[in-house]
């Protein structure tokens, strides 16, 4: 693999100096001494399955995003199809088709992690090719073709009237300008941030990366917003407002007793959305959810750490509480490794292709 890849070394170069390229693992493990003593202090290892009562496992791991769905207006969200694996597309085009689902469309794992198996379709080729791959549950949504995207991190102690945004995080797709003389593929090779999806990349979209583009033209290889896949996060929380809080809260309102996680929208103008208007949510993430904006370049890593604590702390106050007032009850420990241990399985299986 290394001799056969010359930007290997460089890559591993990029990973190793900038920490938003490290593991999850690598970055948290400083953490998981504090998650230790919420533990302690819940009296239970699996304290977060509370935070948000109507999402499977509070939405930390195995949440059917098709159930998320449900739960909100159907105006909030694209138009969203579930399938089972080893459905053929016989079956799956008229399905579409009367649901007035045009390509290209989104394809995703209906249980999905970091971006696996995620995939912009655009014509029945790929749309074939994606149904044989696939191995598990997995979602066909409209694709909204709005500019912006955005992850906006919310929270609401219960038993208080209103939430509050914690943070914002700004998605800037991977997007290349052309210059009339050097290949996508070339273009790519210049900048860290694509050098690191290039193999990825090669594997989806081998052809296409040959192609020339002209001076000032734009492309997107990549159209949504995923930090694994080459996305640069933007700190947006200096654009927290009490119009956007109001607004945000309203939104939030809409989902059956959500109080905590990151809600992804997508918008076709900034002033439109913070009063509630153009948008369109393209996923709820419950307890499992990253403060994204973290994942700024311009962060370091204890001001991530510092974040993720202050977060952890809401996430410990809401399950707590949610388990007190509305007299629910936290995971067993046994619950809890058979949760993990499914996910392990789940992540195998999309992670193959």
């Amino acid at each position: 693999m290394r001799n056969k890849d010359p930007y290997y070394f460089k890559r591993l170069y990029i990973k190793i100096t900038h920490w938003e390229y490290w593991s999850f693992h690598v970055i948290y493990f400083p953490i998981y001494f504090y998650w230790f003593w919420l533990m302690l202090k819940a009296r239970s290892v699996f304290f977060f399955n509370t935070a948000n009562p109507s999402i499977e496992n509070g939405g930390f791991l195995m949440e059917s995003k098709k159930k998320i769905y449900d739960l909100l207006p159907s105006h909030f969200y694209p138009t969203t199809l579930l399938f089972e694996p080893g459905i053929d597309i016989k079956t799956v085009l008229p399905e579409i088709m009367r649901a007035g689902i045009d390509f290209p469309f989104i394809a995703k794992p209906d249980i999905g992690m970091r971006g696996m198996q995620v995939k912009l379709i655009s014509n029945e080729a790929e749309l074939n090719a994606y149904l044989l791959q696939s191995k598990v549950p997995f979602l066909i949504q409209s694709y909204i073709n709005y500019t912006e995207e955005v992850g906006i991190f919310y929270c609401k102690i219960p038993g208080e009237t209103s939430g509050a945004i914690t943070g914002i995080v700004g998605k800037e797709f991977v997007t290349i300008t052309g210059n009339g003389k050097s290949t996508i593929r070339e273009i790519l090779i210049k900048n860290n941030r694509y050098l690191l999806q290039l193999p990825t990349l090669e594997k989806n979209d081998g052809a296409l990366l040959d192609k020339v583009l002209n001076a000032g033209e734009k492309y997107t290889l990549v159209p949504y917003g995923n930090h694994a896949r080459g996305s640069r996060f933007v700190d947006w929380s200096d654009r927290i407002d009490d119009t956007l809080q109001e607004t945000f809260h309203k939104i939030c309102l809409e989902i059956l007793a959500f109080y905590y996680g990151r809600i992804d929208i997508r918008f076709s103008n900034w002033e439109s959305f913070r009063e509630g208007k153009e948008f369109y949510i393209i996923e709820v993430n419950g307890a499992g959810s990253d403060p994204t904006h973290i994942y700024d370049p311009s962060h370091s890593l204890f001001f991530a750490w510092k974040e993720i604590i202050k977060h952890l702390d809401l996430l410990y106050k809401i399950s707590t509480l949610n388990k007190k007032q509305k007299a629910l009850r936290f995971m067993s420990f046994t619950e809890g490794i058979k949760m993990i241990r499914d996910n392990n399985r789940h992540v195998a299986l999309i992670s193959r292709n």
